[in-house]
């Protein structure tokens, strides 16, 4: 059954919701006028701007279901399998739009669609012979994430989400010797602030966090004395984790500061941080704004290792960074202005998703244009260190992690240069 976009009376979500088990059949219009449908219900709540996460996880790690995902149908159906039409073309003078939007049922069905979909978007956006193109669909899977964190925060309706991760940890010799687990807490978005995306775990932050238990050495976290590890957008806290974990399990000395910037974000990012390590957790958590930041204590002294994942969603933002880790990295040691010893300074590592749409796209080449390649500071002639990309890999997509507009991830090793 279809509806318009532009329908006068909307229709009970039971009703016309299509079942998710043959998401791959519908047409691009069809999700569409169904989204459109929950627009005209759900008005009253506010929509926030800014992209959230889809609901993905990782099928090699492993996890805790609080989300649905089921197969189940949105209504009864008929022989032809379209959802049995209860709506009636004419006006219904009982209609009363509160009494729908207020009705628990409807609304507890609508959430678990929109988690269900946006789980599922994957396979749809990128269903082959597509004529309307990836970018619309993809704009699609926003509407709908962006119609799920509208729910947030009302009335505490919305459960958050729990997500536990396994990843293997492996020695120099490739042979795998335990692994690290990580559990956290993916909390409802804030509706009324775009802000808050740091309460939700990011698939770059999941792709980057099992690369650096795979190979702890070229992270810089094998055992090497007391080192000092930050991480830039901490937002649940995942690489934060992981590294003190991995710091703890091979008995590396080392003190762990994270680091976000909405109230929010940091009170579950404590949370979490409490949840996986005890009493003598060496992850401190404090505010950082990279506009204006402060460098109080424990940011007063250099570190020798910066990690962050996906924090890059303005063309402003990787300047900013820049700033904070020029004042935040820790330089290599000199005898004097212009002589060095063997001493390195320490490393930026940074990992980025590839987006091709959507409002996001491009933002990955920033780091590019920020951060001057080793060639090219090297051909600069100048005579003074600054800030540069060592080198970059290409990392590919797994699947079932991330979001559908992410082709891929560059991660970039950034440290200080000289000419």
């Amino acid at each position: 059954m279809a509806i318009s976009t532009r329908t006068a009376q909307p229709v009970a979500p039971t009703a016309i919701l299509p079942p998710l088990s043959r998401l791959s059949s519908y047409s691009t219009e069809r999700i569409e006028q169904a989204l459109a449908n929950l627009r005209n219900i759900y008005a009253s709540y506010s929509i926030p701007t800014r992209r959230t996460p889809a609901l993905t996880h990782p099928k090699h790690i492993l996890h805790t279901v609080s989300a649905p995902d089921s197969g189940y149908a949105s209504a009864e159906e008929d022989e032809d399998g379209e959802p049995e039409d209860t709506s009636d073309d004419g006006d219904d003078e009982g209609f009363d739009i509160d009494v729908l939007r207020s009705d628990p049922f409807e609304r507890e069905f609508v959430i678990r669609w929109l988690t269900t979909f946006a789980a599922r978007s994957d396979t749809w956006v990128y269903e082959p012979d597509t004529p309307e193109g990836e970018q619309l669909r993809t704009q699609l899977v926003d509407d709908a994430a962006s119609l799920l964190a509208s729910f947030a925060g009302k009335e505490d309706e919305e459960d958050a989400l729990t997500r536990s991760f396994s990843f293997p940890i492996f020695d120099k010799h490739g042979r795998e010797t335990g692994d690290i687990k990580v559990e956290l807490n993916d909390a409802p978005l804030l509706s009324q602030d775009h802000t808050s995306v740091g309460l939700q775990s990011w698939g770059s932050a999941i792709v980057f966090a099992e690369r650096m238990c795979a190979d702890q050495q070229a992270f810089g976290l094998a055992p090497a004395g007391h080192i000092r590890i930050l991480e830039l957008g901490a937002g649940t806290g995942l690489l934060s984790i992981a590294a003190a974990k991995l710091c703890k399990q091979t008995s590396t000395a080392a003190e762990v500061v994270a680091t976000d910037y909405h109230a929010q974000v940091l009170d579950n990012l404590r949370s979490n941080v409490d949840t996986n390590l005890d009493s003598s957790s060496p992850i401190t958590v404090v505010s950082l704004d990279w506009q204006n930041p402060v460098y109080n204590a424990p940011l007063h002294e250099p570190f020798d290792i910066i990690l962050a994942a996906d924090v890059i969603y303005h063309p402003e933002h990787a300047q900013w960074i820049k700033s904070c880790v020029e004042m935040l990295l820790r330089r290599p040691a000199r005898r004097s202005d212009y002589i060095r010893t063997s001493q390195e300074g320490g490393t930026f590592w940074l990992i980025i998703p590839v987006r091709s749409t959507g409002r996001h796209e491009g933002m990955a080449g920033t780091v590019e244009t920020v951060f001057r390649s080793e060639a090219a500071i090297k051909a600069s002639g100048g005579n003074k260190m600054e800030l540069g990309i060592r080198r970059m890999e290409g990392m590919g997509k797994h699947s079932g992690i991330g979001r559908a507009d992410e082709s891929c991830y560059r991660l970039f090793s950034i440290g200080w240069l000289e000419p």
